[in-house]
């Protein structure tokens, strides 16, 4: 990292810098304050100051022309002084705040309460034991082995908390570990071109040191700040610093700024370095969103930015991850702009994702109905006790007995916290880590790197997708399919033998000239691979069509270097079109041109025939070309170049500044169809998206005929059918109200249909995506995804709910802003994204239906148990056994069940589905039911079953029976068995179907139930068991095989007979937004908003019932009760119609806080015309 006391050094002493060897006639900190100006204060600076830009060369001691020496000392000088072009990252979190932050959850919270009280209990043992006159309730003797186990329970689930802590903390710093491991490895490919020692070479953009020459031309990203010393045309795309969407034309003498982190659109130059790394401008902006936290103090310093906005936008910055905000708008908190802006740019995703919602109320519903039952617990053993004790026996209160009250009371306490503890599902926060931890591991081998846990899951309920159309429906390689030349329309590459052999050496100089020679063609780094394409894409195309002509464009260019070409009139959005002009053998001049065809045509008025000779092309000519040769080619998804040249006499030299006149009267040499191929695997990919119900959408900045074609190519839109295609202007035209704001009705009107948006700007696409997000037209909300690779599409990644950005094309900042970065940048590996999150979603299903029937269970036996026989029938250390080993072991066998194709054959559950459908209610409570059944039977008779002591009321400390241990011994194999069950959640038969794809599950099946034997047959004391016989051991057995057969029956019975089966783990839709999201985010929709939509809707239920009572009134009087039915089902219609007519005056008011309209939610107006315990249900 630069050195930063050197530079605070200079700036204290700038006097005595001679005395100090001042290397250069400039210090960091006077080029940084330089590079802060712009535009003409700038210019006016560095005449005052410096005298010109040579001068600033002289003092960095280099050469224009010739670069830096390139000497290594030199170099090491320069970084030593002015830094390194390098923004450190932001530091990673320590694993210890992995840990704190892990330690949030609800679930861990309760389970380290209950664990707390459990331990503490367990060591706390009154006085008083001897005083034998004080009672007699001697039901419940707990055996000494018991009492001495009481504090494994405790210490057990503070074991599972730290074993679920530990494995979250360190999956998310692996996580972060390979993720910066995939940072390094794309900053250390990114390469840009310098001039050293008068030799162009390309370096890694961290070796620029400040002095450096750099070559900069169309598309580069600028790496570091610098001064324009020469080039033509040059145009940059500063909109990722200042927000400014205009393209800003750089020339020596007006504005010669270059900064980092900026785009050049158009032209090219050279510039000398003068500000790199933490010094650039993109630097100070890294910096001040926290990345380099060493810079910190340094920045107190530097006085200029102290606006109070930029302090506010830094605290924040810290909380969160990632400089994400980094582009968005960078410069404006700088210029004391609106710190509006920066907040939204610093909205981290903060919602809790979808499954982590439910998660959570599922644990406070579980954590409830535990305590409740606890409660009842302890409220029975203790009237059980008193009564027994004071009613029946009569006997007195004697104060010297009160410890041994206390101690007994205690005891029933302890009780109470057991059931509690047993009814906290602990294996459920493993589960979702387990699976989530797999899933992210696994999606790595399907080239997605996952940067943010949740955004796996949220792709399972993703329903619609915006894809980008270059690079990730297309294979971004450029390459020519047909050619018109010489009056021939060529379907594909003509034979180099049937073109004359004057036109062909015009075409292959007319291209190899004409094109930046930084893009070049080289061979394939593998064997059988393409040849790789560097550059400009549409170039590379155009290369390409020589070298298949087998023709070579390198000897034109060695013959005619880049320094000889006489004028260059560079590509750019207004001219659609490059020229060169060189200087011929004979003095003469001749201009090449190219570009998109319906602009070069126009201009051209001759065109080369088969012979090679050009002959007049007159506009009606022209007309006939477009129908017959552009249009065609168009359709067929091709991009239309045309190919162009024209000669100049050599006196008088034409003004080449008067554009319009050179660039016309051209001659047509040829027109070629260049295509960006459609990935192979896309067609396919986008069906499986459809039949899983999510719509793939097409953002592009093509143009609408090819953009259509590829649409259709890629099975996007199918002819027939009811959908719209629109460019950009269209979309906005349709969407803005006279104003000019947009309007969240005229989005919904449009996005259900939309397919395909040409020419789009990245502001449409951001638009396209909050619309769809914000639209409550469907019934659910939409959980959109996003591609994107440029910077540009910062804004619409981090609105998506998932973004998706390109590993190999996207820019740094898309992957800043995105959750899953596609390594291969390819489209099929989003529906690899999307099988992987609804597997997720699956996995944890089929772990909760596991997990609540062994809670249900051991619920309801410790609770029988201890209020019939005041002891439980399953002891704290074999329910230890069941809960956390074998719930920890079948959290990992069920959450590594690999991902089926039939996953994607169902639609996408919505945020509003519960975790626990009433199927999987169906098969909890009637597993439940199979298992208290045989657990009861065998409870009371059981010793007669099996000839053995019964285990009940035992006396104290004797030793474990049989039957206490065939008891266990059963649960646990109706649990194995179970397991096997849970293997399926929608109700399938075959619960084995595809059992041994999952090695995983088979092991640890097979694992538990050997420990169980050891437990059993040598587990003695400590697990209250005694061994069994073979006799026994297959009757366990057998009833646990039972579970398969009870669980084909319970698929038997329709769930949808079962109507008072509740759902659990809903999120309704007032829970939508969390409260920490309303708070932070003004925009989505305030407090009082929110309390008055919920006061409408009371109100209007409040109306209505008073309606219905006065309905009923007036039907009893009249007797005409048909009428009056009648008559409250219209009054009901057409109340819900006004509900949603007066949702709007009262909207007036808020809706500036509110962008997007408030009609009531579905959900509402439906229970309007319910009775009165849907108005209660609705409440609770």
């Amino acid at each position: 990292m630069g050195d930063m006391t050197n530079s605070d050094f200079y700036s204290k002493n700038q006097r005595n810098e001679s005395s100090h060897g001042g290397e250069f006639g400039c210090t960091m900190e006077e080029l940084r304050s330089l590079m802060e100006l712009r535009g003409t204060e700038a210019v006016v600076k560095i005449k005052e100051t410096y005298g010109d830009t040579e001068a600033i060369c002289r003092r960095l001691k280099t050469s224009p022309v010739e670069g830096l020496p390139g000497t290594t000392p030199d170099l090491e000088k320069r970084k030593q002084i002015f830094g390194q072009n390098f923004i450190p990252p932001k530091k990673p979190k320590t694993f210890l705040q992995l840990v704190w932050e892990a330690l949030q959850d609800v679930t861990l919270i309760i389970l380290e309460i209950a664990a707390i009280i459990s331990l503490g209990l367990s060591f706390y043992h009154p006085p008083g034991e001897s005083n034998e006159g004080c009672a007699t309730a001697q039901g419940g003797a707990e055996d000494e082995g018991e009492a001495e186990a009481g504090w494994i329970e405790g210490a057990a689930i503070l074991l599972s908390v730290i074993c679920v802590v530990l494995v979250t903390a360190f999956n998310d710093w692996s996580k972060e570990k390979q993720f910066r491991g995939l940072q390094s490895r794309i900053e250390q490919e990114q390469k840009f071109t310098v001039v050293r020692a008068g030799q162009v070479v390309q370096i890694p953009v961290a070796e620029i040191v400040v002095g450096d020459i750099a070559q900069v031309k169309y598309g580069d990203l600028l790496p570091a700040d610098g001064l324009f010393i020469q080039g033509n045309d040059l145009k940059i795309d500063e909109s990722s610093l200042t927000g400014e969407s205009d393209q800003v034309r750089k020339s020596v003498d007006k504005d010669p700024m270059l900064l980092s982190g900026t785009h050049v659109m158009e032209g090219s130059g050279r510039m000398v370095v003068t500000a790199v790394g933490v010094n650039s401008q993109t630097g100070i902006i890294f910096t001040l969103l926290g990345a380099g936290g060493e810079e910190e103090e340094k920045k107190d310093k530097k006085g200029k930015m102290q606006d109070g906005n930029v302090d506010a936008s830094q605290s924040k910055a810290k909380q969160q991850d990632g400089a994400a905000a980094m582009e968005m708008q960078p410069l404006k908190s700088a210029e004391g702009g609106d710190a509006d802006d920066k907040k939204k740019a610093n909205m981290h995703k903060k919602e809790k994702s979808v499954l982590q919602g439910k998660l959570t109320k599922l644990a406070v519903q579980i954590g409830k109905a535990g305590l409740v039952m606890s409660a009842i617990t302890v409220i029975i053993l203790v009237l059980y006790f008193t009564v027994d004790t004071f009613v029946v026996n009569k006997k007195p209160w004697l104060p010297e007995c009160t410890p041994v009250y206390v101690q007994y009371f205690v005891k029933f306490f302890i009780i109470g916290v057991t059931v509690l503890v047993v009814a906290v599902p602990e294996g459920l926060p493993l589960a979702v880590t387990i699976s989530l931890a797999y899933s992210v591991k696994k999606m790595m081998k399907d080239n997605n790197l996952v940067r943010h846990l949740d955004a796996c899951e949220t792709m399972g309920n993703a329903t619609a997708i915006c894809s980008d159309k270059t690079g990730t429906l297309t294979t971004n390689r450029m390459t020519v399919v047909q050619a018109y030349v010489g009056d021939v329309h060529y379907k594909e590459i003509p034979d180099p033998s049937s073109i004359n052999a004057k036109t062909m050496e015009l075409l292959v100089n007319a291209i190899a000239i004409n094109s930046a020679y930084t893009t070049k063609i080289l061979p394939p780094e593998k064997e059988g691979a393409l040849p790789r394409q560097v550059g400009n894409k549409t170039e590379c195309g155009l290369l390409g069509f020589v070298l298949d002509l087998k023709q070579d464009y390198e000897p034109v260019r060695s013959q005619m270097p880049e320094e000889k070409l006489y004028k260059v009139y560079t590509f750019n959005s207004v001219r659609k079109s490059m020229s060169t002009v060189i200087k011929l053998p004979d003095e003469s001049f001749r201009m090449y041109s190219k570009g998109a065809s319906e602009i070069v045509l126009k201009k051209c008025c001759k065109i080369l025939n088969g012979a090679g000779e050009p002959r007049v092309f007159r506009p009606r000519d022209r007309d006939e070309m477009v129908k017959k040769v552009i249009e065609p080619m168009a359709c067929d998804g091709l991009r239309t170049i045309c190919v162009a040249y024209r000669d100049f006499p050599s006196s008088p030299e034409p003004d080449w500044d008067n554009e319009n006149d050179i660039l016309n009267d051209l001659t047509c040499i040829c027109v070629v169809g260049i295509e960006d191929p459609v990935r192979p695997e896309v067609p396919e990919a986008i069906r499986k998206c459809q039949r899983a119900g999510i719509t793939v959408r097409m953002v592009t900045g093509d143009n609408i005929n090819t953009a259509r074609a590829i649409a259709i190519k890629c099975g996007i839109i199918h002819p027939g059918e009811d959908f719209l295609c629109l460019e950009g202007k269209e979309f906005n035209r349709r969407i803005r109200n006279e104003k000019g704001e947009i309007e969240q009705e005229r989005i919904d009107k449009i996005w259900p249909k939309l397919r395909v948006l040409a020419r789009s700007s990245p502001t449409d696409k951001h638009t396209l995506v909050k619309g769809i997000i914000d639209s409550t037209h469907t019934e659910q909300r939409q959980v959109v995804a996003v591609t994107g690779d440029g910077t540009n599409d910062g804004p619409a990644l981090k609105k998506a709910d998932v973004g998706f950005a390109m590993g190999i094309a996207g820019t740094d900042v898309a992957k800043e802003a995105s959750d899953i970065i596609l390594t291969d940048d390819n489209f099929s590996s989003i529906v690899k994204a999307v099988m992987w999150g609804r597997n997720v979603y699956d996995s944890i299903s089929k772990f909760l239906q596991f997990q609540l029937t062994v809670n249900v269970v051991a619920v309801i036996v410790a609770f029988t148990g201890a209020c019939i026989t005041q002891d439980s029938p399953l002891k704290a250390v074999q329910m230890l056994w069941v809960n956390l080993i074998m719930d920890t072991f079948a959290s990992l066998a069920l959450a590594t069940e690999p991902p089926t194709e039939t996953l994607l054959l169902r639609k996408p559950y919505g945020r509003n589905k519960p975790l626990i459908s009433r199927t999987m209610m169906k098969n909890i409570l009637g597993h439940a039911v199979y298992q208290l059944t045989l657990i009861f039977t065998l409870l009371f008779v059981g010793e007669k079953m099996f000839q053995i002591d019964s285990g009940r009321n035992a006396p104290l400390h004797s030793p474990p029976s049989e039957h206490y241990t065939i008891i266990f011994n059963t649960f646990v194999m109706m649990q194995l068995f179970n397991e096997i069950n849970a293997r399926k959640i929608h109700g399938e038969r075959n619960v084995f179907d595809g059992i041994f794809r999952n090695p995983i599950f088979c092991t640890i099946v097979l694992g538990t139930f050997a420990i169980q034997i050891v437990i059993v047959q040598f587990g003695g004391k400590p697990f209250s068991c005694s061994p069994l016989q073979l006799d026994q051991w297959m009757w366990c057995i057998f009833i646990g095989l039972g579970e398969l057969v009870w669980g084909q029956v319970i698929a038997t019975i329709p769930t949808s007979r079962l109507k008072f089966l509740k759902e659990a783990g809903r999120l309704t839709q007032k829970e939508e937004i969390p409260e920490e999201e309303l708070n932070e985010d003004v925009e989505e929709i305030d407090h009082a908003e929110r309390e008055l939509r919920r006061g409408q809707i009371l109100w209007f239920r409040g109306l209505n019932r008073i309606q219905t009572q006065i309905e009923v009134v007036n039907t009893f009087k009249s007797g005409a009760s048909f009428q009056g039915a009648l008559r409250r089902q219209s009054s009901v219609t057409s109340q819900s119609q006004d509900v949603a007519n007066l949702s709007s005056p009262s909207r007036v008011s808020l809706s500036n806080a509110l962008s997007s309209p408030t009609s009531l939610p579905p959900a509402a107006a439906g229970h309007l015309s319910e009775p009165l315990h849907g108005f209660r249900t609705q409440r609770e």
